[in-house]
C-alpha cells in the first residue's frame, strides 16, 4: 500500500505576502471553500491577532464546517517570559482552531542576531510554548525556521532544537528552507539524518523557490522521510514564491506514487488553480505544469500529427487527470495535421484533401504574417473555419462608423460612437457613449444588434490586451487587440489587427459577438434569437 501524504496549504497566510496580493476576508473565505473541495489536508489561515481581515476569517471559517483542519499561525513564546501571559499564543487558542502552527529558530546565527538571546533560552521558548498548546488539546505544528542553514551551520544545536520540540509534544516537525537556498541533494541527505533521529514526531517539509528547487526540495524531503508537506497554490509567497502546490501533488501521486488526494478531487486541480488566481488578481503563467492553459497545447505539425494517433506520443499524462485538456495551437508554424485536428475538437468535417483545407492553411499563415495570432485567440481561429466549411451566414452588413472624442478643460473625457448596419435589409442606426472609444463602440454595437439578437444582453467583455507589433513607426506602428468575453459561464478570447487601435478593437468586438451567436444556437438557456440569428449556422 502507498504512503499518504498530508498537504498543508498556506496559501493565504503564507501566500499572502508574495508582492501585489493582498485578499480580503471574504476573498480568504472564498479560497478556503475551494482548498476544502480540491481536499487538502490543512488550510493555514494566517496570524488571528496580526490583523483585522484575520480576526474576521478565524470567526467566519467556523460557519464553513471544512472538512479540512484550519490552522492558524504564530511564533514561540517572547525571551524571558512565560507561554501562558503571551499574547500571541493566547490568540491562537481564542481563534477557535484544533491545530496550529508555531514558527522557531533553529538556526543558532538568527537566536544569536535576530533573536539576541542564549541558544539555551531559545529551546525553552521552543519548549514551553508547543506545551503549553498541547495541554489545551492542540495538534502542533512546529516550523523549525532555516533549519537547513541552522544545520549546515551547526548540526547538533539544529538536531536538538528538533529534538526539544518532539519533547514538548509537537504532533509534526517541519524543516524550513527559509531562504531557499538549499539543494535537493542536501535536502535528502539532512532529512535523512532527522529521520533516523526522531521517535514520536512526524517530519513535514516547508519550502522557497529562490533557487527554483522548491518543488524538488519538496519531492526529495518526502523520499527521505517527510510526511507533510506545505506550500501555496500556483506558488505564491514572499520573494520568489513558495513551493507549488500545483506541481507538487500531481508530482507526488502520479509520478511517485503516493497517496495524496482522491482521483477525483485531483481533477478538481487545475480549477482551482486557476480559481485562485482570478480571486489574487494574479497573472497565470500560461506555461506553468500541470493547470497552465499551455501545459498540454502543441503547436508544431509534426507533434500534432503524432498525438492524434497517441496522445502518449507529446504528452507526459492524460489532462484529464488534473482538469486541463489538450490544446491544438493554429499559427504560422501549423500544418495540415493542426487544422485538422482544430476542426474535429470543433465538429467542423475537413477532407485534407479538400482545396478548403489547404486554403485555410495558407489564409492563417498569411494572417498570422500581418500580426494576428491565433493561438490566444481560439474563437477567431473557430470563425475562419466555419466560415472557410460554409457554415457561416452573414449576420449583418457593416456599413460605417464614427468616433467622437471631446476632453474639455476640467471636464473628463466624452467618448461616443455612431454605428451604422444593415440587418436583414433594415439600415439601423445608433449612437452611444462609453468609458473610452472601445467601450462606446462596445455599447453602440450592442444597441444596433440587441433588438435582433436578444441573447447579446447577457455577453460583457471581462478583459482587453492591447499589443504593439513593431515600434519603430512609433504612434503609427500597427497593434493587435485580443478581447476576452464572458457569458454565464463560457468564455472566449478574439483578436483584430489593424494601424488603428480602434479598427482593430472593432475587428475584435465584431468576432466576439458572431461567436457569441453561435454558442446561442447550440445553447436552451437563452432569449430565443429571432429568424435571423437562427440561420447564422447550417448544421
Amino acid at each position: 500500500m502507498s504512503k499518504a501524504i498530508s498537504i498543508f496549504d498556506t496559501t493565504l497566510r503564507d501566500g499572502t505576502q508574495g508582492e501585489g496580493i493582498s485578499l480580503s476576508a471574504d476573498d480568504k473565505l472564498k479560497i478556503a471553500k475551494k482548498l476544502d473541495q480540491l481536499g487538502v489536508h490543512y488550510i493555514e489561515g494566517g496570524n488571528p491577532g496580526s490583523n483585522s481581515k484575520d480576526i474576521e476569517f478565524f470567526k467566519r471559517v467556523q460557519e464553513l464546517r471544512l472538512s479540512a483542519k484550519i490552522t492558524a499561525f504564530g511564533s514561540t513564546r517572547r525571551k524571558d517570559s512565560q507561554a501562558e501571559h503571551d499574547a500571541n499564543l493566547n490568540r491562537i487558542l481564542e481563534s477557535g482552531v484544533k491545530a496550529t502552527t508555531l514558527v522557531g529558530k533553529s538556526w543558532d546565527f538568527h537566536v544569536h542576531t535576530a533573536l539576541q538571546t542564549s541558544l539555551e533560552e531559545n529551546l525553552a521558548m521552543i519548549y514551553d510554548s508547543i506545551a503549553y498548546l498541547k495541554r489545551h488539546g492542540l495538534e502542533v505544528m512546529f516550523d523549525a525556521e532555516h533549519f537547513f542553514d541552522g544545520y549546515k551551520n551547526n548540526p547538533e544545536y539544529a538536531l536538538a532544537v528538533m529534538r526539544k520540540a518532539e519533547e514538548a509534544g509537537a504532533d509534526w516537525l517541519v524543516m524550513c528552507d527559509t531562504n531557499g537556498g538549499t539543494m535537493p541533494h542536501e535536502v535528502h541527505d539532512i532529512v535523512s539524518v532527522l529521520a533516523g533521529t526522531v521517535t514520536t514526531s512526524r517530519l513535514g517539509i516547508h519550502t522557497h523557490n529562490d533557487c527554483e528547487l522548491a518543488v524538488a526540495n519538496s519531492l526529495s524531503a518526502v523520499r527521505a522521510g517527510a510526511e507533510q508537506i506545505q506550500g501555496t497554490m500556483n506558488g505564491y509567497g514572499e520573494r520568489c514564491g513558495n513551493a507549488n502546490l500545483c506541481s507538487i501533488i500531481p508530482n507526488l501521486q502520479l509520478k511517485l506514487g503516493y497517496e495524496v488526494l482522491e482521483p477525483d478531487r485531483l481533477k478538481q486541480l487545475t480549477n482551482t488553480a486557476r480559481y485562485i488566481s482570478e480571486i489574487a488578481n494574479v497573472y497565470m503563467p500560461v506555461n506553468q505544469p500541470y493547470v497552465g492553459t499551455a501545459a498540454f497545447a502543441h503547436k508544431g505539425g509534426i507533434h500534432v500529427s503524432a498525438i492524434l494517433r497517441d496522445s502518449r506520443t507529446y504528452e507526459h499524462i492524460a489532462p484529464e487527470t488534473v482538469g486541463n485538456r489538450q490544446r491544438v495551437l493554429v499559427s504560422e508554424l501549423a500544418g495540415q495535421s493542426n487544422i485538422l485536428s482544430k476542426a474535429q475538437e470543433l465538429g467542423i468535417p475537413f477532407d485534407p484533401e479538400n482545396e478548403n483545407t489547404r486554403a485555410v492553411i495558407s489564409k492563417i499563415k498569411d494572417l498570422e504574417h500581418q500580426g494576428y495570432q491565433f493561438e490566444g485567440a481560439d474563437a477567431s481561429l473557430e470563425l475562419l473555419l466555419r466560415e472557410a466549411n460554409g457554415d457561416l451566414k452573414e449576420l449583418f452588413v457593416f456599413e460605417s462608423f464614427k468616433m467622437l472624442v471631446e476632453k474639455s478643460a476640467g471636464k473628463p473625457v466624452i467618448s461616443e460612437a455612431f454605428v451604422k448596419l444593415n440587418i436583414d435589409g433594415n439600415s439601423i442606426y445608433t449612437a452611444a457613449e462609453g468609458n473610452g472609444p472601445v467601450n462606446a463602440l462596445d455599447n453602440a454595437l450592442r444597441k444596433a444588434l440587441i433588438t435582433y439578437y436578444p441573447g447579446l444582453q447577457e455577453i460583457h467583455l471581462s478583459d482587453y490586451k492591447v499589443r504593439v507589433l513593431d515600434d519603430k513607426d512609433a504612434t503609427a506602428s500597427k497593434v493587435r487587440v485580443l478581447i476576452e468575453s464572458k457569458d454565464y459561464g463560457n468564455s472566449w478570447s478574439t483578436v483584430g489587427v489593424s494601424g488603428n487601435v480602434i479598427e482593430a478593437s472593432w475587428e475584435a468586438l465584431v468576432d466576439s459577438l458572431r461567436y457569441a451567436l453561435i454558442g446561442q444556437t447550440k445553447r436552451e438557456d437563452y432569449t430565443e434569437i429571432p429568424t435571423a440569428a437562427h440561420g447564422l449556422v447550417n448544421h
